[in-house]
């Protein structure tokens, strides 16, 4: 039996046919022949134990009660001269009338053929497109096709299809075709004994380091103390030549104080030169394993390429009956390319992250466990992996699920251990990168770790980089016909909606646990790279045109929801500082795709540049702000309210009408960041009256609400006497309510002068105002309900909002 049950899991599970060992999902191959299954080790030639893939194996078709599999060699075939019919069943195709003209197509390579397509079962496949190949003008004939879910080969054709919508790829047989496990494994035994040597060294020059400094201090503690004691005993016999004081009496007591401030002070001393010495050591360690790391990468590349070539001299690994490659699906490179801008974007690549769910969730499983080896860490990752793509996204998800800045050790581990294997991101000596280009190495991948600078935790806009602080490192990674950025640490988020991570090898996992990451730093594009990051050697920059330093530190300050919201900049002058005019007026504009408009929520906070003041003659900074948007533009207006530099920080959310329309609270994240620096203040800025936080104008009122403007589309309206606003409900809206506010003057005070209308579909506003000057009009209302929803925990949303100046 392939398959039996399992009480503990309440599921089926699948039995290798050849170990009668459970296979999971990460190790799967199949369901073949009869739903069986074989663990990817033991996917081999019943005869002659050639390893096997789906592109290689075969079939008893004489028997249908062998399930075995077998390479092309030793297939059973039916002898010379016979052929039973009913048993491959193509009877009525030998009963077909027979051809005039008899061509063999294995001398002559034209012509065509006729045949019984539903005699034969193959109907589908025929009238089906032919997934493996890329471009059909490059083929006229549909020689190798097949049908997939009759040979139960899903998932490889699939992978095919999801190549094709990467693009230019490199495309090649599995890794377990032509490197077997124990191969590998025999280098990275290798590796593991120079690794560990390495370790020892470090532990030695460590131990080595901190006698000499033990030593060191020591020796100065005796100078130390024979001078102070020296000096007291001077002091003593001076004194008892005199009579005693009181203050005298308590020379001894003053000489044990004085001792121990001393010791003190030579501990403290001590523990700086100790701390001094680790922040040294650690770089070195850290430059040491660098090195090492990429000489083994190198080995290991070298491995994979040898065993690569030895199997293209076998047989023609891109032959029509094998991969199926055209001239778009070029071989992986055997040496690591020049750097070069990439000519396809992300986006050519993958448009939703999606497509990799699957193998994101392979990802997932393999992290919840502990390898012993790289080898057996590696292998399962990419497994299933077709292209060179996914087997960097599942490294990279790897990584960025497994947390391992919180994972705990034991103090002794030893190289034989599963946690053993992770030891260098425990001692600080591996760092994410480092980590990465060894994973990409076991994986056959060329990557490069990249230094330069970052604009990380700690930054503000306009300040310069060229500080230890913003030192960075990340990862180049050649797939997809080019080099492409991987920043896995940026990318590494914590597990959402549960109190703690399972334990590696739990049974009982929560199915609603979820794994959030940052998408943004999987391939991301050089030009949306060069925001954050500046290597410091101008070709990685991946850039047609590389930019200065300068110019690097006077780019917008812009975090990866910017560019997951689809948002940009639509005047070309907008930097990081921005410089107000002779008013203190500056105004900072953010562009939004039009696929989100409708669903970006913005909010923003002022303070003072390097504080975390903001306020201003106790009046909070937001009032010196005005935001609005008009068609897909969003614009923060500021006017400093005095010659000084502030901090205008911006938060965006995506969300949808019908979750606004709920009330709850909703998280910002930032987005952007701008340093305003205002030298002259020729005009008093007001502060605007206090309204509800938010944009101002009837955008969001449309977006949201469907409430259409009829009389007022601006956000500021100029009114002399009374005043009406009119909308138009596109949907059923309820309970209205509007509030004046004007500044110097109560909330309450204000009420009698604004009232509402609803009239069918329409909605006015009545407004008078007790006096002239600049008023604001917060309007909230909520969605009507049916007769069957309760509106009891329906709350009252903030809908829109104008400024009015209004003049007698």
């Amino acid at each position: 039996m392939a398959n039996r049950y399992s009480a503990s899991t309440g599921s089926a599970e699948s039995l290798c046919l050849r170990c009668n060992s459970t296979v999971y999902q990460v190790d799967k191959i199949g369901p073949l022949k009869d739903l069986t299954f074989f663990h990817q080790n033991c996917f081999k030639c019943s005869a002659c134990g050639t390893k096997l893939s789906l592109r290689t194996y075969y079939n008893n078709q004489q028997d249908k009660d062998d399930k075995e599999v077998y390479c092309q060699s030793h297939v059973p075939r039916t002898g010379p001269g016979h052929l039973d019919g009913m048993s491959v069943g193509i009877k009525s195709a030998l009963k077909a009338p027979k051809q005039k003209y008899i061509i063999n197509d294995q001398i002559r390579g034209f012509g065509k053929g006729t045949f019984d397509a539903e005699a034969v079962g193959i109907k589908t496949a025929l009238s089906s497109p032919r997934v493996c190949e890329v471009d059909g003008r490059h083929r006229d004939h549909s020689a190798g096709t097949f049908d997939a879910n009759a040979l139960h080969i899903a998932h490889g054709i699939n992978a095919t299809k999801v190549q094709k919508k990467y693009g230019l790829q490199q495309f090649e047989c599995r890794l377990d075709e032509y490197l077997d496990v124990d191969t590998q494994k025999d280098l990275e035994m290798r590796h593991r004994i120079e690794e560990d040597a390495l370790y020892r060294q470090f532990a030695k020059k460590r131990a080595e380091e901190e006698k000499r400094i033990n030593h060191s201090i020591q020796e100065e503690w005796e100078k130390e103390l024979e001078r102070l004691t020296k000096r007291f005993q001077v002091d003593l016999k001076t004194e008892k030549k005199k009579i005693l004081s009181d203050e005298e009496k308590t020379f001894p007591m003053k000489q044990q104080k004085e001792t121990r401030d001393l010791e003190k002070n030579m501990t403290i001393k001590l523990g700086k030169k100790k701390e001094l010495l680790t922040r040294k050591l650690l770089e070195q360690e850290r430059t040491a394993t660098a090195d090492l790391i990429d000489k083994h990468s190198k080995e290991m590349m070298n491995l994979i390429n040898q065993k690569r070539n030895e199997l293209k001299k076998k047989e023609s690994i891109y032959s029509d009956t094998q991969c199926y490659v055209t001239e778009e699906l070029i071989p992986y490179p055997t040496h690591s390319p020049p750097p070069s801008p990439p000519k396809l974007s992300k986006r050519d690549i993958y448009s939703d992250p999606e497509v990799f769910a699957e193998l994101d969730q392979v990802a997932i499983h393999v992290a919840q466990k502990d390898q012993v080896t790289f080898t057996d860490l590696v292998r399962p990752l990419i497994a299933r992996c077709v292209t060179d793509v996914e087997k960097a996204r599942a490294i990279f998800r790897w990584i960025t699920v497994k947390n391992l800045n919180n994972m705990t050790f034991d103090n002794d581990i030893h190289g034989d251990t599963p946690m053993a294997l992770l030891r260098g991101i425990k001692n600080g000596m591996e760092s994410y990168h480092v980590l990465f280009k060894r994973l990409c190495s076991y994986a056959g991948l060329h990557c490069v770790v990249i230094k330069g600078y970052s604009k990380s935790a700690g930054y503000q806009p306009g300040v310069s980089v060229e500080d230890s602080r913003f030192r960075n490192s990340w990862n180049a990674v050649y797939v997809a016909g080019a080099w492409r950025f991987v920043q896995c640490n940026w990318g590494a988020r914590h597990l959402v909606n549960a109190k703690e991570t399972p334990k590696p090898g739990s049974k009982n996992k929560d199915d609603s646990l979820r794994y959030e990451y940052d998408d943004h730093y999987f391939l991301t594009d050089a030009n949306e790279f060069i925001y954050e990051f500046f290597p410091l050697q101008p070709e990685w920059q991946l850039l047609k045109r590389p930019v200065t330093l300068q110019e690097f530190e006077e780019n917008p300050f812009v975090r990866s929801l910017f560019f997951r919201y689809g948002l940009y900049l639509p005047d070309e002058e907008t930097k990081a500082t921005m410089r107000t005019d002779d008013s203190g007026a500056v105004i900072v504009r953010i562009g939004m795709a039009s696929q989100m408009s409708s669903n970006l929520i913005f909010h923003y906070s002022l303070k003072f540049f390097g504080t975390n003041i903001n306020t201003y003659n106790d009046i909070n900074l937001k009032r010196f702000v005005m935001q609005s948007v008009v068609d897909n533009i969003v614009s923060f207006r500021v006017h400093a309210p005095c010659r000084s530099i502030l901090l205008l920080d911006i938060f965006a959310n995506a969300i949808t009408p019908q979750e606004y329309l709920t009330g709850e609270p909703m998280k910002f994240k930032s987005v952007c960041k701008f340093k305003i620096s205002c030298e002259n203040v020729q005009t008093v800025m007001v502060p605007l009256p206090d309204c509800a936080s938010g944009e101002w104008g009837p955008t969001k009122a449309m977006r949201l609400f469907g409430l259409i403007p009829l009389t007022h589309e601006e956000a500021i309206i100029f009114s002399f006497h009374n005043l009406e606003i009119k909308f138009r409900m596109s949907r059923p809206l309820t309970d209205f309510i509007a509030t004046l506010h004007k500044n110097g003057v109560e909330e309450e005070a204000l009420s009698k002068y604004v009232s509402h209308k609803v009239d069918n579909e329409t909605v006015t506003f009545f407004l008078t105002f007790p006096e002239e000057g600049q008023y604001g009009i917060d309007i909230y209302t909520r969605e009507k309900t049916t007769s069957l929803q309760s509106s009891d925990n329906q709350l009252l949303t903030h809908c829109c909002k104008y400024m009015i100046n209004n003049r007698r």
